[in-house]
């Protein structure tokens, strides 16, 4: 395997191109494509597609019924043709075509000096400026074969091209009118496995029509469950009575990859690396993409021509060009992650509302450390009580000091819990957990200082264990506090230990995005000023699960040394929990994202003193460990308590979204690992 090349990695570079236009001359447009498409090669561009007519300009009238033009514009077809021999791009471009009684508007697909097939316009806008029927034929009934610039293609909107050496790499081409009407030729044809559907538009442009495409192709990527490119023609078309912007874009799964800038002064391109893994693996989840084609009662072999081509894209690093999120359950848009953080917080308050109201209202039974993950819990709780109308004394928190409990983190409960004004309470751990030990004959009560999982557990499973009977004796549930994450590393007590609760609403939040929700609660006021100050405080520590001992001259314990740094676990989990990807190219992504600090977009607060970057070698070593302990925790997840999902990036609820056998086998995926470089 090639792993530093994107095409290896499941990746292909498209372009949406636009061009100036010379009106009425084949000749000179055919020159201007073909230096673009030069340029493109060089870039490693595998599709390149270029505006509806591009060929002969669009807004030429009666010209297209003009022989000169129609035999002008085959010519420089014909040398188009014979240029791309030596090109890797496959070319699309849009020109007249005289066929039989009528001429049709067409999209012409290049590649490597063959003519693979031309796609008609299939639907012909003749409302408002538009009077295309007056020179053109639609073209949604023209199938079989056509004789053009010397070569015989098979003619239809029903063509699939599929690269047979670049897996799901399948493009299908409509043009410009063709994506408006209400089932898209495009549509149907992802429906039989299209995942690059390509528009060649003219569009001439009127206020707010920009914003119109912008929002059929987001819709189109979407809910076909592929990559969208267009583009539209723009400098050197006629302005008689029109105006052009020369709008390219490229979507991929309802998400902006990239555009140009519009009313550009020469030639633009929106070239990008669309994920055809992704569209892949989104298809096989979403088993009713392919029930609708049954619906629908298309045939993957009948309803649809395949026309099978060999890209030979370039070999090795070639980059890669599109964004690669750090944090992919945190987005870097700050009015996004303001958004998020306001659905995520209250999806967890209204989880917990709709429980309690359920269960007869009882009180909430929590532990509190003064880490993130439980006061973000017991700040969830605060709001959920106030949202019931009822006291915040109803939530009964309790601090459980251990061996290694901190005087700091202890602190931080007592005055959270003071702030919030919930019923706050100390139990000391420690009597019970030396009985425990010695009952055990642990070597530890007989004072070696040996801190091994035994002596962790007796301090993680009596808290639990303490507040279950709290609960029973108080008249609550215990609410728990553990987040995805830690879920999906096995990073929590089984049983009676922080593993179970009565009702957990952490459970769909990763731990990347705790801190932003803490932040969100802080920013927008939920709670006093003396609540806001010890949570800044709490968001500036280091995360420790304070069940070790600390010597002096010895690092305290730290959670990141055993379980790997969470920005890179959570990056690991968000690509196989959601997208299903391999390890290597989940090491692919994560190298592309993590090892220049300094290039890419951070979510708010990280300054420059939080930055991280890490190498494929480090990229590589917390990999395997996420798949030693993914798969050796799944017992752990098959037992879980409820709670609501949080994030689309997924959940690990039995009942939601992650099914998988406690027993299964780690063996593929750690050899599948091996394609990833050592050094």
């Amino acid at each position: 395997m090639d792993f530093y090349s994107s095409y290896a990695q499941g990746f292909a570079r498209v372009a949406a191109v636009t061009v100036p236009v010379a009106v009425a001359d084949p000749a000179a447009n055919a020159a201007v494509i073909l230096e673009q498409a030069r340029h493109l090669h060089e870039q490693g561009v595998g599709v390149a597609v270029f505006p509806e007519l591009c060929v002969t300009g669009y807004a030429i009238d009666d010209l297209f019924l003009q022989d000169t033009l129609l035999d002008a514009a085959e010519a420089a077809v014909r040398d188009i043709v014979e240029a791309s021999a030596t090109l890797t791009p496959v070319l699309v471009v849009g020109v007249p075509i005289a066929d039989g009684a009528r001429v049709l508007n067409c999209a012409v697909v290049i590649h490597r000096g063959v003519v693979l097939g031309v796609a008609p316009k299939s639907y012909l806008p003749t409302y408002r400026e538009f009077y295309e029927r007056r020179w053109f034929a639609p073209g949604d009934d023209r199938t079989g074969t056509i004789t053009y610039a010397g070569q015989q293609a098979p003619l239809g909107n029903d063509l699939l091209f599929a690269a047979t050496d670049v897996k799901g790499l399948v493009l299908h081409v409509e043009v410009c009118e063709d994506m408006w009407v209400p089932v898209p030729p495009s549509a149907l044809a992802s429906l039989g496995g299209a995942t690059v559907l390509a528009n060649l538009s003219a569009s001439p442009i009127t206020i707010g029509r920009a914003e119109s495409r912008r929002t059929l192709v987001q819709s189109a990527s979407g809910r076909c469950n592929a990559a969208y490119l267009y583009c539209a023609a723009g400098q050197g078309e006629s302005t008689t009575d029109l105006s052009w912007d020369g709008q390219t874009m490229v979507y991929e799964l309802g998400e902006l990859l990239g555009e140009t800038e519009r009313f550009p002064d020469g030639p633009r391109a929106t070239v990008v690396d669309v994920d055809l893994d992704k569209i892949r693996q989104e298809r096989l989840r979403q088993g009713t993409h392919d029930d609708n084609r049954r619906g629908l009662g298309l045939s993957t072999t009948d309803s649809f021509r395949t026309v099978e081509f060999t890209l030979d894209p370039p070999k090795g690093d070639i980059g890669l060009l599109r964004k690669v999120d750090r944090y992919p359950f945190v987005p870097d848009d700050p009015a996004r992650l303001d958004l998020d953080c306001y659905e995520g917080y209250n999806i967890q308050v209204s989880g917990l509302e709709k429980r309690l109201q359920a269960i007869g209202n009882p009180k909430v039974v929590i532990g509190v450390s003064g880490g993130l993950d439980s006061t973000h819990a017991l700040l969830v709780a605060a709001k959920a009580m106030d949202r019931l109308g009822r006291p915040r004394t109803d939530i009964h928190a309790f601090t459980m000091p251990g061996f290694a409990t901190g005087d700091t983190t202890k602190s931080y409960a007592w005055r959270l819990g003071q702030a919030l004004g919930v019923t706050f309470q100390e139990i000391d751990i420690k009597p019970a957990a030396r009985q425990l030990l010695d009952d055990l004959d642990h070597p530890y009560s007989e004072g070696e200082k040996v801190y091994d999982i035994t002596f962790e557990n007796v301090q993680a499973g009596l808290r639990t264990d303490y507040l279950f009977r709290l609960a029973n004796h108080r008249g609550g549930i215990v609410l728990g506090t553990g987040d995805l994450s830690e879920l999906a590393l096995g990073w929590c007590t089984y049983g009676v230990g922080d593993q179970m609760s009565h009702y957990n609403v952490n459970a769909g939040v990763p731990k990347t995005l705790v801190q932003h929700l803490i932040r969100w609660v802080i920013a927008h006021g939920e709670f006093a000023p003396d609540a806001n100050e010890v949570l800044g405080q709490i968001l500036a520590q280091e995360i420790t699960p304070e069940l070790i001992p600390t010597e002096e001259g010895v690092k305290p314990q730290a959670t990141e040394d055993s379980t790997g740094p969470y920005a890179l676990q959570d990056f690991t989990l968000f690509h196989v929990l959601r997208h299903g990807m391999r390890p290597s190219r989940v090491a692919f992504l994560a190298w592309h994202a993590w090892r220049n600090s300094e290039v890419g977009e951070w979510p708010p607060g990280y300054g420059d003193g939080n930055r991280p970057a890490y190498d494929l070698a480090e990229i590589r070593h917390w990999l395997d460990v996420f798949i030693r302990k993914f798969f050796a925790s799944q017992f752990k997840r098959s037992a879980l308590p409820n709670g609501p999902k949080v994030s689309a990036g997924g959940t690990m609820s039995p009942r939601g979204d992650w099914r998988m056998p406690s027993d299964a086998s780690r063996t593929a995926w750690l050899a599948e690992l091996e394609n990833v470089p050592q050094d």
